[in-house]
This record gives structure tokens, C-alpha cells and sequence, in this order.
């Protein structure tokens, strides 16, 4: 098969409505854009979430606390998972992804306390938790923020 062989499969590929070229096309006078009223004009039409003058959606629902855009949200690994590993292993975001208690890790982990530990692990983590980081020392570990 060639370049000049290729051609998109049948019925792919529709030909484009020519507006306002006449009433035998079936879409001139209005052009599909029905008799008068804003969206007709040109550069007529409203913004985004406008109602008509009725109070929108978004300042309908009621709202409730603060929500920061700047935030880094951590991903989160319990403790119990953490068994996986062998005694005496670095855990850190590169190994958690390595065996497959993260599938992404974009700005960081965070060790949680559900669960018991029975290995001794050096776990390298953004955060802790205070419980995570009591089980983890308890069981002979080391905790290290990064």
C-alpha cells in the first residue's frame, strides 16, 4: 500500500453546508438560524451558563467552605500495604509505583496509619501521618520526609 493509495472509508466524510446561498438549498434566508432574536444576529448569543436573566445554577447551589486551586493533593498509602516489601527495604514513590500500590504519583505520598506493620522498612514519603509514623518506628523502621 502506497500514500496515494489511502482514502477515508465510505461515508466518513460528509460534505459541508453551504449557508445563505440560496433558498434551493434548503438552508438560505435565515440560514438555519430561525426569524429574528439574539442568536440570529451576527455575534448575537449569550455566555455561558446565562439563564435569561433567571439567577443561575451556579449561584442557586448553595456553597460551603474553601476550595484551594493551588493544592498538591498527595496520594495515600496505608501502612498495611507497606507488607509487601521485604525486610530492610528503602520504600519510597518510586518503588511504591514499581509494584503497584500507585499508578501515578504526581506531587507525592502520603504513609497512613490503617493497618499493622510487620516489616522493617526505611519509608521515604512526603507526609505522614502521626499513627503511621508511630507503627513504622515501632516496628523497628526508619521514617525520612522528602
Amino acid at each position: 500500500m502506497n500514500l496515494h493509495e489511502l482514502s477515508p472509508s465510505p461515508g466518513s466524510i460528509k460534505e459541508a453546508k453551504r449557508k445563505g446561498r440560496g433558498t434551493g438549498t434548503g438552508n438560505g434566508k435565515t440560514a438555519g438560524r430561525g426569524h429574528k432574536g439574539q442568536k440570529a444576529r451576527s455575534g448575537g448569543g449569550v455566555r455561558v451558563g446565562f439563564e435569561g436573566g433567571q439567577m443561575p445554577l451556579a449561584r442557586r447551589v448553595p456553597k460551603r467552605g474553601f476550595n484551594n486551586i493551588f493544592a498538591k493533593p498527595l496520594e495515600h498509602v496505608n501502612v498495611k500495604d507497606l507488607n509487601r516489601f521485604d525486610d530492610g527495604t528503602v520504600v519510597d514513590a518510586e518503588a511504591l509505583l514499581s509494584i503497584g500500590l500507585l499508578n501515578k504519583c504526581t506531587y507525592g505520598v502520603k504513609i497512613l496509619g490503617n493497618g499493622e506493620l510487620q516489616k522493617k522498612l526505611t519509608v521515604k514519603a512526603s507526609a505522614f501521618s502521626e499513627s503511621a509514623k508511630q507503627k513504622i518506628e515501632a516496628a523497628g523502621g526508619k521514617t525520612e520526609v522528602v
